[in-house]
């Protein structure tokens, strides 16, 4: 027996304001999350995004082409509920940041490293007053408890919806220092994440592309770059 698949069966999604947000209604009806709670977003331009997702519908359902509407629905289903834990898990990322662990060896990589990497540590250390050190090898070392505190404080500050998708920027790079810089716009989005793949890049120079993993590799990309662009919707007029 093959599995029941949800069809369309509306003619027009539509924006409706609400008092504390927007929704999406389909013919009138609000739509709402898996867990049936009603999905209203911070901003206009997040439900027309999402609004366009639901009417280019044709036929049966494909949530993998709504990004905009999972993302939203996570952060009403899941972060809302359980904020604190949330945020204590991407605030962590912050005492083994991807940019503090160095290579040894070889030089050209180690030089690599610190033209791509020490600028994002430098713009911590000025912008968000949080400076963290880098050291060679991958034993944890430890980071200054004051700067960890203020990135767990900038981590907590965060909204349901805006740490649905910083959730993503940090954990798909390895590193709260990019995902704060991707958030404060210090790099495009797509260059974040070249810098956050520098040692993959590395290896494939060295000894060519795996088909396997350049193709994981662009399915997380593309969701690193959609984080970016949803958080930048829960700021939009």
């Amino acid at each position: 027996m093959s599995e029941w698949k949800a069809k369309r069966f509306w003619k027009e999604a539509e924006v409706m304001p609400q008092d504390d947000g927007f929704s999406v209604a389909l013919d009138g009806r609000p739509v709402r999350t898996p867990a049936k709670r009603h999905l209203i977003v911070p901003t206009k331009e997040m439900a027309k995004a999402i609004a366009i997702e639901w009417d280019a519908q044709d036929g049966v359902i494909q949530p993998e082409t709504m990004p905009v509407t999972k993302t939203a629905n996570s952060a009403i289903d899941k972060v809302a509920v359980q904020h604190a834990e949330v945020a204590e898990m991407l605030a962590a990322y912050g005492d083994s940041d991807l940019l503090c662990y160095r290579a040894p060896a070889p030089e050209a990589l180690v030089a690599r490293q610190a033209e791509m990497w020490d600028p994002l540590l430098e713009w911590s250390a000025q912008t968000l007053g949080a400076p963290l050190q880098s050291h060679t090898g991958v034993m944890h070392v430890p980071q200054d408890s004051r700067s960890l505190e203020i990135l767990r404080a900038r981590t907590f500050a965060l909204t349901a919806f805006e740490l649905a998708a910083f959730h993503d920027l940090v954990s798909l790079s390895g590193s709260l220092v990019i995902g704060f810089a991707a958030t404060h716009d210090f790099l495009p989005a797509d260059a974040l994440w070249r810098i956050s793949r520098l040692d993959e890049i590395w290896e494939e120079e060295q000894w060519g592309e795996d088909d396997d993993a350049t193709r994981m590799a662009r399915i997380k990309e593309t969701a690193f770059c959609h984080a970016k662009r949803m958080f930048d919707l829960a700021h939009s007029q």
